[in-house]
This record gives structure tokens, sequence and C-alpha cells, in this order.
């Protein structure tokens, strides 16, 4: 398992946060207050470390198959217009990401990033209806080279406050490879061609680069 580059500004202020916990129970001078401040400094550690955790897994990779961009549980299946990108009728398929789950974002399939857009915005809960249109987010289109696209967002949710992305369009996408991160909690929205065949249901838990999610 590896910590993930974005981590690291978070890990040094975790750590000088507990070098600080530290020294001020040591200048207290109460021992069971000094052993709670560094209880919670090994807390913050704990939590910072898993968040950013990079694990190593074994992708799944298909050409037919459209792939889980992220770790989380699917909590919206449904037809929806897409008007921003695909300006047609879609699948949509909502990927929820809690604090406790791997927080990297993943290319569904290969081919070519065909738009990009990043929205600044609110920061609605997650799992609210709006926040798929409302909150700070990106937009992502990915064309396969059968010629059908996927168009994918990145949504922060209340607790995630910073959205990161390493893509931009004209590169050349890469299904299972890293396209962004999203910080403490939020939201992966995908939107299909309606031809698509949804391999999942609903509050059905996925791994980002290995869970199908439809297949072509």
């Amino acid at each position: 398992m590896k910590f993930h580059r974005e981590g690291y500004p978070s890990l040094f202020v975790v750590l000088v946060l507990g070098s600080l916990l530290h020294l001020l129970g040591e200048w207290l001078g109460v021992q069971w207050l000094s052993w709670l401040l560094d209880a919670a400094a090994v807390f913050l550690l704990v939590v910072v470390v898993q968040f950013f955790r990079s694990p190593s897994r074994k992708l799944t990779l298909n050409s037919s198959a459209i792939i889980a961009p992220a770790d989380g549980k699917v909590v919206v299946i449904e037809r929806v217009y897409e008007p921003e990108v695909l300006k047609a009728e879609a699948i949509q398929v909502s990927i929820f990401m809690s604090p406790v789950n791997v927080h990297i974002n993943r290319f569904p399939i290969s081919g070519q990033v065909s738009f990009f857009q990043y929205h600044p915005g609110k920061f609605l809960v997650a799992w609210h209806p709006k926040s798929s249109t409302e909150n700070e987010r990106t937009t992502i289109a990915v064309q396969h080279s059968s010629g059908k696209q996927v168009m994918f967002r990145q949504i922060a949710g209340a607790l995630a406050r910073r959205i990161c992305w390493y893509c931009k369009e004209g590169d050349a996408a890469q299904q299972g490879s890293e396209f962004g991160f999203i910080k403490f909690g939020s939201r992966v929205d995908l939107f299909l061609p309606v031809d698509t065949t949804v391999t999942v249901k609903l509050n059905e838990v996925v791994k980002g680069g290995v869970t199908p999610i439809g297949d072509w």
C-alpha cells in the first residue's frame, strides 16, 4: 500500500499539529491529559493515512466494458437528459464516496478526452439531487474508439473542498489509470449511452478500476 501524493500537505499539517499537542501535554505536566493529547495526535495521523492510502489492485481492462471510476456505493441509476456535453438522453450511474473509501478517480474507458470543464460551485451534501449541477465539480468526457462517449463528473461534497484532476482536453485516456482525486467525501456521476447494459444495482459497493459498471 502506498500513500497518495495529494496527501502530503495534509500529512505535514497533522504532523506539526501532533507535535504541538505533544509539547502542550509535556508543558502542562498532567499525565492523563498528556496521554489524551497524544492519543488525539495519533488519531488524526491514522485518519489522514487511511484517507490518502493508495492500495495496489489488479485492474479490470476490458474494451467492451465501462469500469467503475471510484470506490463507493451506487446511489443513482436512472435515465436522464444530459445537457452539457452529450445533449441527449443517457443513463446516469452515481457513486457516493464516503470518507473511509479510497478517493482515487480512474478512467472508466480508454479513448481520448473530448471535453473538460471545471465548475466552481456550492458544497451541498454529495447525495443531494442538486449537487450534480450546483456543487464544485469537473465535467470530463472520453470518446471511445467505437465513437461512443462516456461523460463523468467529480463532485465535491459538504466535506470535500478540493477536487484534483490530471487530464485536459485532447489527452489520451487509459482505462484504469488515475485522472483525479477528491479530498474528504464526494461523489462521481457517470453518463452512459442509452444502449449500455448496466451491470450494477442500487446500493452495490464498487471498486474503482475493478468493478464493471456496464457493457456495450
